[in-house]
C-alpha cells in the first residue's frame, strides 16, 4: 500500500505491508500456522500452550483451532480485555498472571510438564522466524517485479522474531536493503543488546502504550541473527506510536494498535533515513481496545 500524503512527508516512497488484515489482526499468524501445522497427530492431541500478552496467543488459537488441537494461553492479567476476549472466542483456555511477579520459565514448565502441552514461542523458534520472513519475502518479490529496489525496510521488534525472519529474507533477496528494528523507549533491549554485542535484559520499569512490545531480553536465536543483519534499531517514543497510528487511519483507513504502528510513526519522524528513498514498514496488528484507538487518535491530533 501507498500514500502521496505520506510518501511528502518522508520525502521519499513509503511501502506499507498492512500484517493488519491477517485473519487474528496481526503478522503473528503466519509464523504460528508454520510451527502449528508441522507438529505430528500425536502432538496435537496432547494440545499446544502459548504465552503471550495477545497477538501471538490469538494466532496460536486460530491455529490450534484450525488443526483441531486444545489450546492453552498463559496472559497477563493487565492485558488488554479484547485480545483476552478476541483469543478465548477462537476456544482457548485462557490462564492470567501477574507479569511483574510471575516467573515466566516456571509457569511455561509448569503447564507443559502437568498438561503434557507443546509449547509453541513467540519468537525464538526457527519456524517462527521461517513464518516471519514470509513478510519480507513478498515485499522483495512485489517491488522486484514492480522494478522498485528496497533501500530500507522497518519492523517493531520485541523478542525480535519478525525483524530477525525478514532479514533473512532480504539477505537473500534484496541484500543492499537496509534493516531496521524499531523498539519502544524504555525496553529497547535489541538496540542495547547491539551496542554491547551481547543478549542484556532491561528492567520491567517502563511505562508505553506499546503493550506487545514489552519483551525485557532479545531471543537467543533471534538476537543471533539480528547481530548480524540489522542496520539498527530505531527508539521510537508513545508519540510517534499515535502518529503512526493516526497516519495509518488517515491515508488507508486502517486501524492499528500502538505497537503495529510504532514502526510507521518512527519513520515519519527519520527523515533523515527516508528522504530520496524507498522504504517498506510493517503495520504489524491491530488488535486495540477500542476506546484507546480514539483517545490516541485525539492525542496524536493534539499533539500534530
Amino acid at each position: 500500500m501507498e500514500s502521496e500524503r505520506l510518501n511528502e512527508r518522508v520525502g521519499g516512497r513509503l511501502l506499507v505491508k498492512a500484517e493488519t488484515l491477517q485473519p487474528t489482526g496481526s503478522f503473528k499468524v503466519r509464523g504460528a500456522w508454520n510451527r502449528i501445522s508441522r507438529l505430528s497427530s500425536d502432538e496435537l492431541a496432547r494440545g499446544v500452550l502459548a504465552l503471550s500478552s495477545g497477538n501471538h496467543g490469538r494466532a496460536v488459537a486460530w491455529a490450534a483451532r484450525a488443526a483441531g488441537a486444545r489450546a492453552v494461553i498463559l496472559m497477563p492479567a493487565d492485558a488488554p480485555l479484547n485480545k483476552i476476549e478476541q483469543t478465548r472466542a477462537l476456544g482457548a483456555e485462557i490462564v492470567a498472571y501477574d507479569r511483574r511477579s510471575a516467573d515466566r520459565a516456571e509457569l511455561v514448565r509448569h503447564w507443559r510438564e502437568s498438561q503434557g502441552l507443546v509449547y509453541v514461542p513467540a519468537f525464538d523458534d526457527a519456524h517462527i522466524v521461517a513464518g516471519a520472513a514470509t513478510i519480507a519475502y513478498e515485499a522483495a518479490r512485489e517491488a522486484a517485479a514492480s522494478g522498485v529496489r528496497i533501500d530500507g525496510f522497518a519492523a517493531a521488534c520485541s523478542g525480535g522474531g519478525l525483524i530477525a525472519g525478514s532479514a533473512l529474507a532480504l539477505a537473500v533477496l534484496s541484500p543492499a536493503t537496509e534493516i531496521w528494528g524499531v523498539e519502544p523507549a524504555g525496553y529497547d533491549d535489541t538496540a542495547q543488546s547491539l551496542v554491547r554485542g551481547q543478549r542484556v535484559s532491561v528492567p520491567a520499569s517502563g511505562e508505553t502504550i506499546c503493550d506487545a512490545l514489552l519483551s525485557l531480553t532479545p531471543g537467543e536465536l533471534t538476537f543471533e541473527i539480528n547481530r548480524r543483519r540489522l542496520s539498527g534499531v530505531i527508539t521510537a517514543t508513545d508519540d510517534d506510536a499515535r502518529q503512526g497510528m493516526r497516519a495509518a487511519f488517515e491515508a488507508f483507513g486502517l486501524v492499528t494498535e500502538p505497537s503495529g504502528a510504532l514502526a510507521l510513526g518512527a519513520l515519519l519522524a527519520a527523515r533523515d533515513k527516508t528522504e530520496g528513498r524507498t522504504f517498506v514498514v510493517v503495520l504489524s496488528g491491530r488488535n486495540v481496545d477500542e476506546d484507546l484507538f480514539a483517545r490516541q487518535l485525539m492525542e496524536a491530533a493534539r499533539a500534530a
